[in-house]
């Protein structure tokens, strides 16, 4: 795994703290097909070629994790043939990527619930889960039929039958033992959270984790947010003054 010196991060225009967790909200592939006359699925083939990138260019920069919504509960919405192409790409993604992630130590591990994926699906998901899970590196979270909602009730169901199982009490309980339950348990809490496409909201993704994250929502379509445009996003944010709460 190839990690940027601190001169090399210096050259780049980063000269502060970075991020210990970056999320991203792929958003655009749709528009920006339809912007050019092309159909959806090549919009969603595009903003995949941008995603190597990017994983790349984070695991470079020594960012300990990174998370991706790619496709949510409420995506399920979609036409058929939309997701069919979705999953089609997933597919091809840990397919062909797998061994180039795993060289270079990357995590993988998914946020969400995949039982009611294809079974195709399924297995090369947790093939590439089962072959990277001891890596060292870059932890790589693909949010896959996730909603930030639906996460905090498996969690609380969770936590209440642990409550039953060991006889707590009210004043027992805390936060931590909410957090063990969550699908990002063991990671750091987002620092910053990035949209693409021009809109403005957190569309249901890792709501608890974003408590105090910074919030950047550019307007570039996901398949035109190139290096330069993630590396502006990591100087803007070493640019702000993180509080939280206090003076």
């Amino acid at each position: 795994m190839k990690l940027y010196s601190q001169e090399q991060l210096e050259a780049f225009g980063l000269s502060g703290l970075l991020p210990e967790h970056v999320a991203i909200i792929m958003d655009g592939n749709g528009r920006w097909a339809k912007q050019r006359g092309l159909p959806r699925p090549l919009g969603h083939r595009a903003g995949m070629e941008r995603l190597k990138g990017i994983i790349r260019l984070t695991s470079e920069l020594g960012i300990r994790a990174l998370s991706l919504y790619a496709f949510s509960t409420e995506n399920w919405r979609r036409p058929k043939e939309e997701i069919g192409a979705l999953f089609g790409l997933l597919v091809e993604y840990f397919t062909s990527e797998l061994n180039e992630l795993h060289k270079n130590e990357v995590c993988i591990r998914v946020l969400g619930d995949i039982a009611p994926f294809p079974e195709i699906v399924r297995e090369a998901i947790n093939c590439a889960i089962a072959k990277t899970i001891s890596n060292k590196g870059l932890k790589l979270n693909i949010a896959l039929n996730y909603g930030g909602q639906n996460e905090l009730l498996r969690a609380t169901r969770a936590l209440l039958q642990e409550i039953i199982k060991n006889g707590l009490i009210q004043e027992e309980i805390n936060l931590e033992q909410l957090e063990a339950k969550l699908d990002t348990v063991g990671l750091p809490a987002v620092d910053l959270l990035i949209r693409t496409g021009g809109e403005q909201r957190l569309s249901n993704f890792l709501l608890y984790q974003s408590a105090y994250a910074e919030l950047m929502f550019l307007e570039e379509f996901w398949p035109d947010f190139s290096n330069e445009c993630y590396l502006n996003a990591l100087r803007a944010y070493q640019k702000r003054t993180r509080r939280y709460g206090g003076l």
